[in-house]
């Protein structure tokens, strides 16, 4: 594992030379088992999910946890259905999520806003670095609604973020690209005080960075509650701290918010960033999809007001572009794992109580078995579907996942992606920058995230008076 590096290299080279779509690899006293077929997939997720329910322990997801006191890194058992019920009943339900749109929206125009701002300065427009607009977006949103604020520090007047925004974004992102990477002392404990790989102490250090921000938040808001001076919730933080059990005492303690609270942002930030970045940047080397989209969205939305989430099912090829994006470039290279809690028998294949099963999302993005010429960015392969949101229950790639530990808030993640997207391409005439051949779409070897972040030539392209509106 220290030799040959990145995991997921040579986990998918082998399955490659090996020509098949499961395969079992042997680290330390652990059965890893990838998987890049649909069919299989959907037997592990389906058929048998109840054997895989749970999740591997490690030292990062111990550690960003707080000891498994949250949804998505719970290993299953009392504690997971506790936490999980809460998000799916109080959390991240549909009324909750419909209570809280004018908080998304308020970011999604300072999003319009900030981008304007940097490319305004001149009738031609200018070059932007899309990747921070794009990477604190999803982020803003959901410290709106966790929070009810949008910086944690003074920000910045054009709507950007300030050093607390950037150094808060860029531990979160530390955490999840080490929750389960390859960690040699998750398969030889007996290392684990050596720390070869660093990963404890990456994972340490970017938590401590996150409570610094959450924590005196958390505090006083609980302190709030309890004497009295608020009784009504006002955001998520509300919600977590006013859940009463039986007895009327609160539901959660402390811990459990500052972990859930955590999982909450880690879950949001990644996806709608990735996805709207890779997917407008392949449109730009192709802008016939650009002129595609932008019709749509001028048919549907027009010049004179902004892309609501209420747009959203009427713009089936945005959404289509999402999707694809999605499918040819995952966040990650695998999704969360699943641990078999007993002996089962899956596609013909013996797998061992212990195993982790790792759902390869390159692997069923990109399957030559299931997507003709998959390495194409091609987003009418989606259109005949008519998908208007990014749910793929079939696992031909991984969006949400499926079963018990699909994602709960798969249709908060569909509507930041698609607005992030689709605000993206209705605010803005995008183009290659003078001097530049085509935006380079080579990939992090490590994480799958763009290797280099786009940057793209932007011309405001509404009716003045909606920026003017915005600022």
């Amino acid at each position: 594992m220290l030799r040959n590096g990145t995991a997921h290299q040579w986990i998918h080279r082998l399955m490659k030379e090996l020509k098949t779509d499961i395969a079992c690899f042997r680290l330390g006293n652990s059965h890893v088992i990838a998987v890049s077929s649909p069919e299989i997939a959907r037997e592990f997720l389906k058929k048998h999910d109840a054997i895989f329910a749970s999740r591997p322990e490690t030292k990062a997801t111990c550690i960003v946890s707080k000891a498994y006191l949250t949804t998505a890194l719970g290993q299953g058992g009392e504690q997971w259905k506790k936490m999980r019920r809460i998000l799916v009943s109080q959390v991240l339900s549909q009324s909750k999520m419909r209570r809280l749109l004018d908080m998304r929206n308020q970011e999604a125009d300072n999003l319009v806003r900030f981008l304007y701002n940097q490319c305004s300065k001149s009738f031609e427009g200018d070059d932007v670095v899309v990747r921070t607009a794009a990477q604190h977006y999803p982020a803003n949103a959901m410290r709106r609604m966790m929070f009810g604020r949008r910086y944690f520090g003074k920000g910045r007047e054009d709507g950007g973020p300030g050093f607390e925004e950037e150094e808060y974004v860029s531990s979160l992102f530390t955490m999840l690209l080490h929750i389960y990477a390859f960690s040699v002392s998750d398969y030889f404990p007996w290392l684990q005080s050596l720390d070869l790989d660093g990963h404890q102490k990456t994972v340490c250090d970017a938590v401590k960075v996150v409570d610094k921000y959450h924590d005196p938040i958390i505090t006083d808001r609980i302190q709030e509650w309890r004497g009295g001076k608020k009784t009504q919730p006002e955001d998520l933080l509300d919600v977590l701290i006013s859940l009463k059990d039986s007895n009327g005492n609160p539901l959660l303690s402390k811990d459990e918010i500052r972990a859930q609270v955590m999982e909450i942002f880690l879950a949001t930030v990644d996806n709608p960033y990735n996805a709207a970045e890779w997917a407008l940047s392949e449109m730009i080397n192709q802008p016939n999809l650009i002129e595609k989209a932008v019709e749509e969205l001028d048919r549907v939305v027009g010049k004179d007001r902004l892309l609501q989430e209420s747009d959203i099912p009427h713009l089936p090829y945005v959404v289509a572009c999402a999707r694809e994006a999605l499918r040819l470039h995952p966040v990650a290279p695998f999704n969360l794992p699943h641990v078999s809690s007993a002996d089962c028998t899956v596609a013909g294949y013996f797998i061992p109580k212990g195993s982790t099963v790792l759902l390869s999302r390159l692997g069923l993005g990109r399957n030559p078995a299931v997507w003709d010429d998959p390495l194409r960015f091609h987003p009418e392969r989606h259109l005949p579907e008519g998908h208007v949101d990014l749910a793929e229950t079939e696992l031909r790639f991984i969006s949400f996942t499926r079963g018990r530990r699909g994602c709960v808030g798969a249709g908060l993640g569909s509507n930041l992606t698609v607005m992030l997207l689709g605000r993206l391409l209705q605010g803005f005439t995008w183009s290659i920058p003078v001097g530049v051949e085509k935006i380079d779409l080579c990939a992090d070897a490590g994480s799958l995230f763009k290797a280099t972040p786009l940057f793209a030539h932007a011309k405001p392209r509404l009716n003045p008076s909606v920026y003017k509106s915005l600022l």
